[in-house]
């Protein structure tokens, strides 16, 4: 054997070659390799040396001692990546050829390579692996190899001389017999990669078949070539990939325990098993205590409560009640182990594992089962359930390799169910917390009926901080107060709860809505810095709030605003006029040292004052604009029972985002009363010693004329130290007022003086000072609010008292 390249120059002599010869590889490599001939090229060499052709014949070579010897050659040319071509010889020495004579030598050889080249060839095509059948020009069988014939079911004797449609009729063969004229006419060859049973298999495997043109010395389509490569091992490798890729992107899109089962059946069913169970214990679904939501591994998984999370196809989405497992059932031992398994069972044995509440897949055995996978969802050391995959007769049966895929998915949607998990107990605490902060109901009152709406955001924003609030104030006012804190979770929650007590504390001192803003903001401003001093380095969390503050007053009708950054209030007419209340904005709360402005106006009786969280009018889908003009368009309109227009709001805006808000949504409304002439007396006294008794006769007429003289004595003696104290200690001018509203008689004292009364223990020997505990005592309650002239000391009593 010997080689040349493209420049004719020897790059491999072998031993025999030297045996022939005579020289040595290091005195022939490197060298032209037309030093070695001792005769020019035969004609037919240098033609198939130009066409680039095999060729065999006899060649006149130089020994190295000088003489010529006769070598028989058969030279097959070496295409190269570059378009050049390299040639390998083959030699034989004249002898070789036997008896037949030195003449009949070199053609006695080359007889004998080609039977043999011909007996290589037909034995690679008949015992090659990769399926092939020729077709001729009339795309009929020629011929077919063994493995052809395997997976064809068939006979060739039965199949020569038939087109492949003939022999196979339907699809895909229809499609290939299309496929093969296109080949025969254009001389292109052609790949397909179809999904199909072969004839002679039992099942559907991925083929790659290959279309070849078979073409003479002149380059013209003779025939057909089909070969058939089984790609089914490749094919599952890239299925079960792209299917991990899948349940890393689909299994644990929110945050819900049953959607997150149903996500992992959804991905599995149909292309990775035919059915699909998934059981859950019942703790993980609806218990809110991660102690009770797992079932540990020291535990034992005999008689397990589990409900049916998720079923698919064909199967009961959930079953009516939790269940438990046979106790020597593979799920219950994957419960207990929290190992996977395989199984080959028939659909009456995989039943038979559900303990007496049905079969697991259906028992008909045409639509039954025969390999199963039992898996169980875990995550962090705990065992949250366990997921079946059933393959039915006629589909591939699981292996190992499925054995993990499925392990795989399951511990990814095991971590995805306990993070749900996780996260519903942890959003459980987080509502308890809020809605314990928010009013249980709202307070019975006569400056405004009010109705109020709160829906707290959905799973995957987590709780956030916004309240309202209905307080009670002195002489029949009410205040209206709804604010949002910033962020989300426990720690907005906490900090709305402290607000609200913090604004119904300043509330009971009776402070301006502006002047109580401004304490709120200092409130915030100093939590901000303890919790920036307590604060764990890298951590990262903010305090601040909104809020608009709103007092109603139904004996003058007057109503004073103030906000700070919130959202400004809707106002409806008694006619049914929408708008805006336009009044300063102000600044949130938390920036500090910012000033904050009250706005005072006359509302009529029966008017709507709507207050709200911006939860309620912004979107991913629209901007604040629009839910504006949403709100006031669903507000406008004749009047109508507070509850309904309440619903009547949260319908017209929620439907713009059918999933749950982003944002808590609160909404408080609130229609004005007013009392009247007839509920309401006031007397303008001097400032004198004698004052006291009229203002006892003034008070006493009045019960009387109410029909209230039940309550004469108690609101005698009140009037009596009130009016007492303003003579003694204040200034004039001095004013008695009378109150009745729907519960509770208010006795008004009003003086020109900012001091204000404290109630003290008098000494036994002390002749006064006992007046307000006298007032405190024989009361429901009582207190002093500050006037821009002056002050004004209430007590109130409930009419119960009178009957």
């Amino acid at each position: 054997m010997a080689a040349v390249d493209a420049e004719g120059t020897v790059t491999l002599w072998s031993p025999a070659a030297r045996h022939l010869l005579g020289h040595a590889p290091g005195e022939v490599i490197g060298r032209p390799a037309a030093a070695l001939l001792a005769a020019p090229l035969p004609g037919p060499a240098l033609r198939a040396l130009t066409r680039s052709a095999p060729w065999s014949g006899v060649l006149t070579a130089r020994h190295r001692d000088g003489g010529a010897v006769r070598v028989t050659v058969r030279a097959h040319p070496c295409p190269e990546g570059d378009g050049r071509v390299q040639w390998v010889l083959l030699g034989a020495a004249p002898e070789a050829a036997g008896a037949a004579g030195p003449e009949a030598a070199p053609d006695a050889v080359l007889a004998d390579a080609a039977r043999k080249d011909a007996a290589l060839k037909e034995w690679a095509y008949v015992q090659s692996p990769i399926a092939t059948a020729v077709y001729d020009r009339d795309l009929r069988l020629t011929g077919a190899n063994g493995e052809m014939l395997r997976l064809s079911g068939r006979p060739e004797e039965a199949m020569l001389g038939l087109q492949l449609t003939e022999i196979f009729p339907g699809s895909p063969f229809d499609e290939f017999g299309r496929l093969m004229a296109q080949v025969l006419r254009t001389g292109e060859a052609l790949r397909t990669d179809t999904f199909f049973r072969a004839p002679g298999q039992s099942r559907e495997r991925a083929w790659a078949t290959f279309f070849t043109p078979l073409k003479d010395g002149d380059g013209r389509v003779q025939g057909v070539s089909i070969a058939a490569l089984d790609r089914t091992e490749p094919h599952r490798a890239r299925e079960r990939l792209a299917l991990v890729n899948d349940a890393g992107a689909r299994i644990g899109t929110t945050l819900d325990v049953g959607r997150t089962a149903e996500e992992l059946a959804d991905l599995t069913a149909g292309g990775f098993a035919d059915l699909v169970t998934v059981d859950l214990l019942d703790a993980v679904l609806h218990s809110g205590d991660p102690a009770a939501a797992a079932l540990d591994g020291d535990r034992q998984a005999d008689g397990a409560v589990l409900r049916r999370a998720a079923a698919r196809p064909g199967l009961p989405a959930g079953r009516p009640g939790p269940f438990s497992y046979a106790p020597d059932s593979p799920p219950a031992e994957a419960l207990a182990s929290g190992r996977a398994s395989l199984h080959r069972a028939d659909a009456a044995a995989i039943g038979a594992w559900a303990d007496g509440t049905g079969g697991t897949v259906p028992s008909d055995p045409s639509d039954g089962a025969h390999s199963v996978l039992v898996v169980p969802l875990g995550a962090r050391g705990s065992t949250l359930g366990v997921a079946l995959f059933v393959r039915r007769p006629g589909t591939e049966p699981f292996d190992a390799d499925d054995l993990l895929l499925a392990e795989e998915i399951a511990a990814r949607a095991g971590v995805c169910v306990d993070n749900a998990r996780r996260y519903a107990a942890e959003r459980s605490v987080a509502l308890t917390l809020q809605r314990s902060l928010l009013p249980g109901r709202l307070p019975e009152q006569a400056a405004v009926e009010v109705t109020s709406r709160y829906l707290p955001a959905g799973a995957q924003a987590g709780v956030g901080g916004d309240w309202f609030d209905v307080i009670p104030l002195s002489g029949a006012r009410v205040a209206l107060v709804v604010g949002d804190v910033v962020g989300h979770g426990l720690h907005a929650s906490a900090v709305m709860g402290r607000l609200r007590a913090a604004v119904r504390t300043l509330a009971d001192l009776d402070l301006p809505p502006d002047e109580l803003l401004t304490h709120l903001d200092d409130l915030v401003v100093q939590l901000a810095q303890d919790e920036a001093a307590e604060q764990v380095p890298g951590a990262v969390r903010e305090t601040g709030a909104t809020c608009l503050y709103v007092v109603y007053d139904p004996v003058s009708r007057s109503c004073v605003l103030a906000r700070a950054g919130h959202p400004a209030p809707v106002l409806v007419t008694p006619g049914g006029t929408a708008r805006f209340l336009d009044i300063p904005g102000g600044p949130p709360l938390g920036l500090g040292g910012l000033p904050f402005e009250s706005t005072e106006l006359q509302l009529p009786e029966g008017s709507l004052l709507a207050l709200y969280t911006d939860g309620l009018v912004e979107g991913h889908d629209h901007d604040i604009g629009a839910g504006l003009d949403g709100l006031r368009a669903a507000l406008s309109g004749p009047a109508a029972p507070l509850e309904q227009t309440c619903d009547a709001v949260l319908d017209a805006l929620l439907p713009r985002r059918p999933e749950r808000p982003t944002d808590d949504i609160a909404l408080l409304l609130a229609r004005t009363r007013a009392l009247d002439a007839s509920q309401v007396r006031s007397w303008d006294l001097p400032a004198e010693r004698s004052t006291v008794a009229d203002a006892r006769k003034f008070a006493s007429e009045q019960l009387t004329a109410w029909g209230l003289e039940e309550l004469g004595f108690t609101t005698e003696l009140v009037v009596s130290e009130l009016v007492t104290n303003a003579v003694r200690h204040a200034y004039a001018p001095i004013r008695l007022r009378l109150i009745r509203e729907r519960a509770s008689l208010i006795c008004e004292v009003s003086d020109a003086s900012s001091t204000s009364p404290r109630m003290r223990r008098a000494r036994v020997t002390d002749e006064g000072g006992r007046g307000l505990l006298l007032v405190a005592q024989l009361t429901e309650r009582w207190g002093t609010r500050f006037t821009p002239d002056g002050k004004t000391i209430w007590a109130e009593q409930p009419l119960a008292a009178a009957g």
